[in-house]
């Protein structure tokens, strides 16, 4: 095992507990850019890290009863689907290995440009939501396909579940308080990090010895980040995080 991966865990860890933006943003890209790993193998891995890693913070917030388990399981009815769909065509060569690599990365800078944008209206969207009137009848419909997109997205780059999922919970169920949405967010990520990330290991596409050293490092990360992040204030690291973010994935791209 790397002696450099338990580190990048850490700072990796350090950096979502300091702002509660998923793994897979930061992970993905510095394995890419800063440790050479191909893009399938930083994918695959990272999506198993983030299902155990966030296993967790599920459990608490199950305990405090902020999650609607009814929304997070329409997010599961198109997200675990698309998942398994996405991984047949990885599995079927209808996505040739030829391309993956070239199609996850555009597909992942792509993502964090998105995700960036979404910090940077996270305000705007809060306020956009909390003056529409939304029936959680009508919304059904549009969860599941929204749930699709994510899943597919997941799949193939370990982007979205966290910051695009949580500003989708946002929009279409504004009278949710924003605990229950980064809990709802939460208990639907799991399922699929976790569904997405044994596919991509029974296609080789998930090295061990990164994934145990990337965990070594990030739960303490993740411990110190959140004890420092009550002093930091949001309107200052938002930004940062967002440009940080849009920079990777603009490199990502070209």
């Amino acid at each position: 095992m790397d002696a450099a991966y338990p580190l990048a865990g850490l700072v990796v860890g350090f950096l979502v507990g300091l702002t509660g933006v998923g793994g897979g943003a930061l992970m993905t890209p510095l394995l890419i850019l800063v440790f050479g790993v191909t893009p399938s193998t930083a994918v695959g891995t990272d999506l198993l890290y983030a299902g155990i890693t966030k296993s967790g913070g599920v459990a608490v917030h199950r305990s405090q009863g902020t999650v609607d388990w009814p929304i997070a399981l329409r997010l599961m009815c198109g997200s675990l689907p698309a998942a398994g769909l996405t991984l047949v065509c990885l599995r079927t060569g209808l996505i040739t290995t030829s391309h993956l690599d070239t199609l996850i990365s555009g597909l992942l800078g792509a993502a964090l440009m998105l995700t960036a944008l979404v910090l940077l209206l996270k305000k705007y969207l809060r306020s956009l939501a909390g003056r529409r009137q939304s029936s959680n009848h009508q919304s059904v419909p549009v969860t599941v396909a929204v749930g699709a997109f994510l899943g597919m997205l997941v799949t193939l780059t370990s982007v979205g579940a966290g910051a695009l999922g949580a500003a989708a919970l946002f929009l279409l169920y504004p009278r949710l308080s924003s605990a229950r949405v980064v809990g709802t967010d939460l208990a639907h990520a799991v399922p699929l990090t976790l569904v997405a990330g044994l596919g991509h290991l029974q296609l080789g596409n998930v090295d061990p010895g990164l994934l145990f050293g990337l965990l070594m490092g990030s739960l303490p990360g993740i411990y110190l980040g959140s004890r420092l992040s009550a002093g930091l204030p949001e309107a200052v690291l938002r930004p940062i995080l967002a440009s940080l973010l849009a920079v990777i994935g603009t490199v990502m791209v070209w």
